[in-house]
């Protein structure tokens, strides 16, 4: 390679560096890391997933399965357990809902989810008291779409089935419920240049408590949610957790195509259904003015 090659490689590769930063899952009583900055891969491929080790799932209501994990990051990160619903949008059918008080300020909690939901997680972004970028509620736009380089419509269109289109794509079907958010964390596995530091648009260095939605390979929906753990659910509150760079690996090894962020922090907030109707909920300490819910499309038994 010529001087100048090597110069040139060197510039982009410096263009293109990341906060140092780790990830680390314990495996066989140890701490061994998966993921860092130095190495990072720009696209994550389904054969990916192996990275994090054989996960364990649990069953939930039907068409839902969920998961925990505890990583070891760097800096506020060192402990930080990040809980994952795996959805069967064949089984489950998704779609949004809204909860104001009178003075119109956001109202949904996941103590208002529905009793026939079998899942429900905060969606989108929001700004004050509205939720930031396109809604649109049974067929109707009640939002206008934003406006931004790394935003991401969730759509789910007639028949139930979800897609998420990014900033330069046209929707891929008619939507019956969708809401957009940011930032993107990968398209068609593939990280965003933005978030492998080739550019200042986004806070490479930022932590926080965070959640993310995507869909795999097969059409499942992956929703993430991250909780500070060092001292397991005493401290849980605190928004302390991964930046969006470990974000988008996390959810690259837990197999999503595509995904973008929702809305963290104090308002992120998940429950999912056992089969037993027992609620499993992480709460947030805010309330939002959007949510994501999933409801069976069949009736489910349940046990006596």
């Amino acid at each position: 390679m010529s001087r100048t090659s090597w110069i040139a490689a060197a510039l982009v590769a410096a263009a293109l560096s990341l906060p140092d930063s780790s990830l680390a899952i314990r495996r066989d009583g140890a701490w061994r890391i998966w993921w860092s900055a130095r190495n990072a891969p720009a696209r994550w491929q389904p054969s990916d997933t192996t990275s994090l080790g054989r996960l364990t799932w649990q069953r939930a209501s039907g068409g839902v399965e969920w998961t925990e994990l505890v990583f070891a990051g760097s800096g506020e990160a060192w402990r930080t357990r990040v809980i994952v619903a795996r959805l069967d949008s064949r089984v489950v059918k998704l779609q949004l809902d809204t909860a104001f008080a009178r003075d119109g300020t956001p109202a949904w909690s996941v103590e208002r989810a529905r009793a026939r939901s079998t899942f429900a997680v905060n969606a989108g972004q929001f700004l004050h008291t509205m939720p930031w970028g396109r809604v649109v509620l049974g067929g109707s736009q009640w939002l206008a779409a934003g406006t931004g380089p790394l935003s991401s419509i969730v759509l789910i269109d007639s028949t139930g089935t979800p897609h998420i289109s990014h900033a330069t794509e046209a929707p891929q079907a008619a939507a019956t419920w969708a809401f957009q958010s940011y930032p993107t964390l990968l398209r068609s596995g593939e990280v965003p240049a933005e978030l492998r530091g080739g550019a200042n648009t986004i806070d490479l260095e930022h932590r926080d408590a965070r959640a993310a939605i995507g869909i795999d390979a097969t059409g499942r929906v992956i929703v993430a949610l991250t909780r500070f753990d060092a001292l397991g659910s005493t401290l849980g509150f605190i928004p302390f957790g991964l930046t969006t760079p470990e974000m988008a690996a996390v959810m690259g090894a837990l197999g999503a195509r595509d995904a973008v962020m929702l809305d963290g922090g104090i308002s992120g907030q998940m429950m999912i259904r056992a089969a037993d109707g027992t609620r499993h909920t992480w709460r947030g300490t805010r309330a939002v003015p959007l949510a994501l819910i999933a409801e069976p499309r069949q009736p489910i038994a349940v046990s006596r």
